[in-house]
């Protein structure tokens, strides 16, 4: 199924160039400094349930897919927040993937599932309804080996390092069972304070409760709340995190005065707040972050611009973050400028600015990395983490930002077996844009060389202080 020239250049010379950078860089190890796996899995070492539940029920890019063309989520066997009845048959599910499998055709899901689907478990055919269950039995088989367990497969990947991502008020029960374990492999998290900075997150007060007491202070003040953030990063840092993550539905930042802040906070509490106050509070929360990054060296991430749980009747059904996040128009160049202005010119300082939104790489996140010694450009993420995508991201952004005020790349991922897959196809894209370089006289081929080893591990090591 794979081809081993795929996403490389259709020009011979360019195209030997690309395989030579390549070379370089495929069996470097993979550092995944942000996404979404369950440090469960790590910590507990067992098997994974099926194949329906390694590649369909949990991941957003395949459900999604599937229900855009009239397929319930119930069927998929995606979990109701009522307990309501769900399909638990796996092999029904699988089958129902399988028969809809064509739905793929063209879309970095379908590469990365077949990648997986060969480089990890040997099949050479492709998905279909005549091969469903030749592909469930297999996988399910070698499911049940010591060698398709997470760790061992953790190993097998060649994960250096990998980030996952908690909510402030998650107690890190699994990441202190994976220290205890003695294992080797190197999992950490990072702080994820959405639920405690939203003042429009379900259950807002409640969660400030719990916030302070889990901080051991009293969250409801101003100051007080401010205490409980530092403690909760500390004990964050505690468990490996190099990182915080902020998933706002703008990129605003602002720059408050202590009493206009604690003003906004208090109406927060009493439920009092408008659209725009909640999206000023978030705001001031970002440049809140950055400066204690300054003090605890946490490196701020902001992934800004979707319209999450975009459908009332899934959010009600299914809960939060089931495919139906939606990509806005987002403004960089003044949301951004409060917490630039506050802290921008820190080159201790590291601000990663993602987006949805690749009219602003150019424009305006490519101008803005390429002087602010503090932002750094994430790369093409989510909607955009796609062969095409990668390569527009190089494209609007390398003549103006370069390399360096980039961060490598991230797979960003729930589904564990996509992770050699998704830095594979980092990895050809880069290879193949810097052999065009190379081929144009842009790039000496030796430097090219070095970009490809910069962008495929060592700036995501920089970056993230990992």
């Amino acid at each position: 199924m794979l081809n081993e020239d795929r996403l490389f250049p259709l020009e011979s010379r360019s195209r030997g160039i690309a395989r030579a950078l390549y070379d370089k860089v495929r069996h470097l190890p993979i550092v995944s400094p942000h996404g979404h796996t369950d440090p469960k899995w790590y910590a507990l070492n067992e098997p994974f349930p099926d194949p329906a539940q390694l590649f369909v029920t949990p991941d957003h890019y395949v459900f999604r897919m599937l229900c855009s063309q009239g397929i319930a989520l119930t069927d998929l066997g995606v979990p109701r927040v009522d307990g309501g009845p769900t399909e638990e048959d796996g092999r029904k599910i699988w089958r129902l993937f399988a028969r809809n499998y064509h739905l793929f055709r063209g879309t970095p899901s379908r590469l990365w599932l077949d990648h997986s689907f060969e480089a990890v478990f040997g099949l050479r055919e492709r998905l279909s309804a005549k091969t469903a269950d030749h592909f469930y039995d297999h996988i399910s088989e070698c499911l049940g080996k010591p060698e398709f367990r997470p760790r061992a497969l953790f190993e097998r990947f060649n994960i250096e390092v990998i980030a996952t991502t908690e909510s402030a008020l998650d107690d890190l029960r699994w990441h202190d069972m994976i220290r205890r374990s003695g294992w080797k492999g190197r999992v950490v998290t990072a702080y994820r304070p959405d639920s405690v900075v939203d003042p429009e997150f379900e259950n807002f007060r409640e969660n400030i409760e719990r916030f302070g007491e889990l901080a051991g202070t009293d969250a409801t003040s101003w100051h007080g709340y401010l205490e409980a953030h530092r403690i909760r990063r500390a004990f964050f840092k505690n468990y490996g995190a190099t990182s915080s993550d902020h998933g706002h539905a703008t990129a605003r930042t602002e720059n408050l005065s202590e009493a206009e802040a604690a003003s906004l906070f208090a109406k927060a509490l009493a439920g009092r707040c408008s659209a725009e106050e909640a999206d000023a509070f978030r705001g001031h929360m970002l440049t809140e972050m950055a400066r204690m990054s300054l003090e605890d060296g946490l490196v701020l991430q902001i992934h800004p611009g979707s319209w999450r749980n975009h459908s009332v009747e899934v959010l009600r059904r299914h809960g939060r973050d089931k495919g139906f996040d939606i990509p806005t128009r987002t403004d960089y160049v003044r949301a951004l400028k409060p917490l630039l202005d506050a802290v921008g010119m820190r080159p201790e300082l590291t601000v990663i600015a993602f987006t949805l939104d690749e009219t602003s790489y150019s424009r305006e996140l490519a101008p803005l990395a390429g002087a602010y010694p503090a932002l750094k450009l994430g790369p093409a993420w989510w909607f955009f983490d796609s062969a095409e995508g990668m390569r527009r991201y190089r494209e609007l952004t390398t003549e103006t930002a370069g390399f360096y005020n980039t961060v490598g790349f991230n797979d960003d991922t729930r589904a564990f077996c996509s992770i050699p897959a998704r830095h594979d196809v980092a990895r050809r894209v880069d290879c193949a844009y810097l052999a065009t370089l190379v081929a144009d006289g842009r790039l000496d081929e030796d430097e090219a060389g070095e970009v490809a080893i910069d962008l495929a591990y060592r700036l995501a090591k920089q970056a993230y202080r990992l």
